[in-house]
C-alpha cells in the first residue's frame, strides 16, 4: 500500500474499472518473484529449464498471435494531430479513452491486479523517473523486476509527478472461463497520452506491448518530456572504451533494428589493450551537467534481446550473462530442457520442440525458433558492465554515432562538420531491411535516429529539440557526431568489413577525433580516415578493400539527395530549416565532386 493519495485513488478508480479479485502491491522482493513462478508454472504459462545448464531461468512460450511489437495498433494520442506528425499513429484523446474504458470494462474479472512501482534509472537519480504499472500479468510483473529496478524502495520515493501504466491481457475470467497459458485477446491497443503522461495497453501479454517501462515509457512518453525539459531520451547503447594508455571515453550510438546494436554495446575489442565496457545496449536518457556536457544514464536494469543470431562467436558477452537467471520467450527447447536458436551453434540439434510446442527436425524449413524470440535477463549478470554504469549523475558522452546497414554508397566512418550536420547526418539514417524485418529484403527504410516507431511526438519537431540542445551549451563541450556502416559489399555481395570485434578499429579512430587527434580528410558526406589512420595491423585486408569502404560516388550522391528531398516533403512545415539548408549543401558537394 501507499500513503501517496494521487497514486492509491488512481489505482481504487482502476480496480473499480477493471474490477480485479484481488490487488497486490508488489514489494519487489525474491519470495515474490518465486510466488509468481508458481502461479506461472501452475498454470501451464512457464517451465523451469535444466537447472545444470540454465540454473533458475525459465522457459516461456506465448500465444502464436503475440509475437512481437504491434506498430499498427500503437498510437501517440496528443491533444492535435499535428503534435503527433506523419511517422505515429493518431486518433482523438477523448474517442480513444472511451474505447479503452468500454475495454478495460471488468477486464480483469477473476484475475489479481498487481501494482509495480518502478524506477527507469537509478534509484533517486536526477535523470531518473518514476512509473507505476498496473497489470494483469504476473509474467509481467517478474519480466518488470529484471528490466526495472521495482518494488518497495521505489514505492518510498514516489511523489505526484509518477507516469501511470495501465495494462491488461485482455482475457477475463468469467462465467466459468477456465484460463489458458498465454491469455491476450485479438483486439490489441498501446496508447501513450503526452499531455497526460499516460500509457494504457490492452490485449497484449508480450514485451513492448505490455512491458511499459520499455518502449512506451522509456522512449514515447520519455521523448516528448524531454522535449518539453530541455533533455534527450534516445533509442541508443551507451558503451565506455578504454585506450591501452588508460585513457576513457563514452560513447552513445543508435541503430535499426539487425545493424549490430547489441554486438556494440558488449563488443570484445580485438585490438591489443584496449576495453569496451557496457552502459547500456538499447536506451539512453541524456542531460546536460554542471559542467555543460551531456551526461547519460540507462534508465534500464536488464536486457531485453532478440535471441536468434546470439552465440558464443557473434557476442560471447551476451551469451555468458544468459547462463543464469533468465526468461526464454518463443526459443526452441532441447530434449535435456535446455533453449536453443538459430545461430547458436554451428551445428542444428537431431530433435527440438519448436517455439509452437512441435516436435521439429533439421529437415524442416521453418525455423525452430521464432525469428523475434527472446531472452530476459539482468544487466548486472553482463561481464563488461562498466563500474559507473547505475552511477546515478550519469556518464559524460564524448561521441555520438548513427549507423545503418547500407550495401554500398555510405562508406565505414565519418565524422560530422557540425552538431546541426550531425543533426541532418541522424535524420537522414536509413537501413536495408533483413529477413527479420516486416518488409521486402534489401528495401531501403528510412529510420531517422532508430527512432521511427519510437518518437512520441512530430518527428520533425523532433529534428528541430536536436537543433535548439545546441544552444544549451558551448559547442566544444558537445559530443563529436560520426556515421559509421559495417554492412557495405563488394560487387559479389561479400561484406567488404569483417565487423564484430574488428569494430574496435573504427571505434579508434572515433576515440582519436575525440581526443583531437587521428587524421581526418574532407568529403561530401563528412570528414573521413586519411590513409593509414585505421589502424589494420593483423587485419588481412586489401588495400583495394579499404579503398572500396571509403569509396564515395557523386551519381549516388545526388541520387540520395533526392530520395532524402522526397523523404523530407512528409514533414511539412514541422521540418527545421536548418535540415533543408543540410540538404542543399549536401547537393552542392557532391555537384562540386
Amino acid at each position: 500500500m501507499t500513503q501517496n493519495k494521487k497514486l492509491s485513488n488512481w489505482v481504487n478508480d482502476m480496480a473499480k474499472l477493471c474490477k480485479p479479485d484481488k490487488i497486490h502491491w508488489c514489494n519487489g522482493t525474491e519470495d515474490e518473484f518465486s510466488e509468481m513462478i508458481r502461479l506461472l508454472t501452475e498454470s501451464g504459462t512457464c517451465m523451469k529449464l535444466n537447472e545444470d545448464k540454465k540454473p533458475n531461468s525459465y522457459y516461456f512460450k506465448s500465444d502464436p498471435k503475440d509475437v512481437a511489437r504491434v506498430e499498427d495498433r500503437t498510437f501517440i494520442c496528443s491533444e492535435k494531430e499535428i503534435d503527433a506528425g506523419p511517422t505515429n499513429n493518431w486518433k482523438n484523446p477523448k474517442e480513444m479513452k472511451e474505447e479503452l474504458l468500454n475495454l478495460f470494462n471488468g477486464t480483469m474479472r477473476g484475475r489479481t491486479m498487481y501494482v509495480i512501482p518502478f524506477s527507469m534509472g537509478p534509484i533517486g537519480s536526477k535523470i531518473s523517473m518514476n512509473g507505476v504499472q498496473l497489470t494483469d500479468s504476473p509474467y509481467v510483473v517478474i519480466s518488470m523486476k529484471i528490466m526495472t529496478r521495482m518494488g518497495a524502495e521505489v514505492m518510498n520515493k514516489i511523489e505526484d509527478d509518477f507516469v501511470p501504466c495501465i495494462h491488461s491481457v485482455g482475457y477475463p475470467l468469467e462465467n466459468g472461463t477456465k484460463d489458458i497459458p498465454w491469455p491476450c485477446n485479438e483486439t490489441k491497443y498501446i496508447v501513450h497520452f503526452p499531455e497526460e503522461r499516460a500509457i494504457w495497453s490492452y490485449g497484449s501479454g508480450y514485451g513492448g506491448n505490455a512491458l511499459l517501462g520499455k518502449k512506451c515509457f522509456s522512449l514515447r512518453i520519455a521523448s516528448k518530456v524531454a522535449k518539453d525539459e530541455g533533455w534527450l531520451a534516445e533509442h541508443m547503447l551507451i558503451v565506455g572504451i578504454t585506450s591501452p594508455e588508460g585513457k576513457k571515453h563514452y560513447f552513445a550510438a543508435a541503430f535499426p533494428s539487425a545493424c549490430g546494436k547489441t554486438n556494440l554495446a558488449m563488443l570484445k575489442p580485438s585490438l591489443p589493450g584496449w576495453k569496451v565496457e557496457t552502459v547500456g545496449d538499447d536506451i539512453a536518457w541524456m542531460r546536460f551537467g554542471n559542467d555543460g556536457r551531456l551526461y547519460a544514464i540507462n534508465p534500464e536494469n536488464g536486457f531485453f534481446g532478440v535471441a536468434p543470431g546470439t552465440s558464443m562467436v557473434s557476442n560471447p558477452n551476451a551469451f555468458l550473462t544468459l547462463e543464469k537467471n533468465s526468461l526464454f520467450t518463443n526459443t526452441a527447447l532441447t530434449d535435456d530442457k535446455d533453449v536453443w536458436w538459430e545461430g547458436l551453434t554451428s551445428e542444428k540439434p537431431e530433435h527440438l520442440i519448436d517455439w509452437n510446442g512441435n516436435d521439429w527436425t533439421p529437415k524442416m524449413h521453418h525455423p525452430a525458433a521464432h525469428p523475434n524470440s527472446r531472452f530476459t535477463t539482468s544487466a548486472s549478470q553482463c561481464p563488461t558492465m562498466d563500474q559507473d554504469w547505475e552511477n546515478p549523475n550519469g556518464v559524460p558522452i564524448s561521441a555520438i554515432i548513427f549507423g545503418g546497414r547500407r550495401a554500398s554508397f555510405i562508406p565505414l566512418v565519418y565524422e560530422a562538420f557540425s552538431w546541426q550536420h550531425g543533426t541532418f547526418i541522424g535524420a537522414t539514417v536509413s537501413s536495408e531491411t533483413t529477413a527479420a524485418a516486416a518488409h521486402q529484403v534489401g528495401q531501403l527504410r528510412n529510420d531517422p535516429f532508430a527512432m521511427l516507431p519510437f518518437c512520441g511526438y512530430n518527428m520533425g519537431d523532433y529534428f528541430g529539440h536536436w537543433l535548439k540542445i545546441s544552444q544549451s551549451t558551448a559547442s566544444e563541450k558537445l559530443p563529436k557526431i560520426f556515421n559509421v556502416n559495417w554492412f557495405r559489399k563488394d560487387n559479389d555481395g561479400k561484406f567488404l568489413w569483417p565487423g564484430y570485434g574488428e569494430n574496435i578499429r573504427v571505434l579508434q579512430w572515433i576515440f582519436e577525433r575525440v581526443e583531437g587527434n587521428g587524421g581526418a580528410v574532407y568529403s561530401p558526406l563528412g570528414n573521413i580516415p586519411t590513409e593509414n589512420s585505421i589502424d589494420l595491423r593483423g587485419l588481412n585486408l586489401p588495400a583495394e578493400t579499404m579503398k572500396e569502404l571509403f569509396n564515395i560516388d557523386k551519381e549516388a550522391g545526388l541520387s540520395e539527395a533526392e530520395r532524402v528531398q522526397n523523404y523530407f516533403t512528409i514533414f511539412g512545415e514541422q521540418l527545421p530549416k536548418e535540415m533543408n539548408d543540410e540538404l542543399e549543401k549536401f547537393k552542392e558537394r557532391f555537384t562540386k565532386l
